[in-house]
């Protein structure tokens, strides 16, 4: 039987910047993260490698993000200067300013680029970044934590070399940035199980949001009421999302492995365990 080969990417870069010592999301979980990977032996594993990266190029940003946006961040990035520009999304609570934001965008966005690389153009069959899944940010605005887009850049680069694509989103809160990316397009089917929009960020990702033009029915939402457990979140797996993944017949999966689902994260009101992401994982490694 032929062994998979999988990759981590990982910098020791990453964590070295911070949102704020208030905000909920700390950038050092990706340290705390790789060492408890490395206390379990996962490093070791055969077949599996461990690649550094480097922060995205401009010109893959500029496939989805607006000039002016990005000139924005690449401002407000200079210093610790506290300022604000609503317009873009920036200076709020959620996506604070400070320095070197930018280079921690482009860094977690080079990440899942070198996730994706190394599946397309080195025969990896699973690339798993630590510091990706940015799914909120928008082709203007910064959003939910998130400044760059990493999936749709990824997505972006691997749809230039001809590949369809899934993206399956199993974060507590629908990607409306991917969405948003790819709402007329027929190349790409997006899949969202997250916590219903009626009362919960961002407040999309309803039933009826399927796509226009071409990418009419390519665009798939899968809301949850609060308090949804593994055997609910795996029948909507089951009997939704899985069907579609195998019709569309992929040639590349990006999945945004969101672990905010777990019962006992405190900004969500799921009640998901490890049970069904090992589940919905193995089935889709068995495509």
């Amino acid at each position: 039987m032929t062994k998979v080969r999988t990759a981590l990417i990982y910098s020791p870069l990453f964590g070295s910047y911070s949102y704020g010592d208030d905000h909920p999301f700390k950038l050092q979980r990706y340290h705390l993260v790789r060492d408890l990977m490395e206390a379990y032996g996962l490093l070791s594993l055969p077949q599996m490698e461990i690649r550094d990266c480097s922060p995205v190029n401009e010109d893959l940003v500029s496939t989805f993000h607006d000039p002016r946006y990005i000139a924005r961040l690449k401002e407000f990035s200079a210093s610790d200067e506290p300022r604000a520009d609503f317009a873009f999304g920036l200076g709020d609570a959620d996506c604070p300013v400070f320095a070197g934001l930018y280079e921690c965008a482009a860094l977690g966005a080079g990440a899942t680029f070198e996730a994706a690389r190394l599946v397309e153009e080195e025969g990896f069959d699973i690339a798993f970044n630590l510091a990706g899944g940015w799914h909120h940010a928008q082709r203007a605005k910064a959003s939910g934590f998130s400044y760059l887009n990493d999936a749709v850049l990824a997505i972006n680069w691997l749809l230039e070399r001809g590949r369809r694509v899934v993206y399956l989103d199993l974060d507590a809160h629908h990607g409306d940035g991917v969405q948003e990316a790819f709402y007329e397009s027929n190349l790409v089917l997006t899949i969202s199980l997250h916590e219903s929009g009626a009362y919960f960020f961002p407040g999309t990702g309803f039933e009826n949001e399927t796509g226009i033009g071409r990418g009419d029915g390519y665009s798939v939402n899968i809301p949850l009421i609060a308090h949804t457990d593994d055997a609910l979140y795996m029948k909507a797996f089951d009997e939704i999302a899985y069907p579609l993944v195998a019709a569309f017949n992929p040639d590349v999966i990006v999945t945004q492995i969101g672990a905010d689902t777990f019962r006992t994260d405190p900004l969500t009101r799921l009640e998901i365990t490890t049970h069904s992401y090992s589940y919905i994982l193995r089935k889709i490694k068995a495509l």
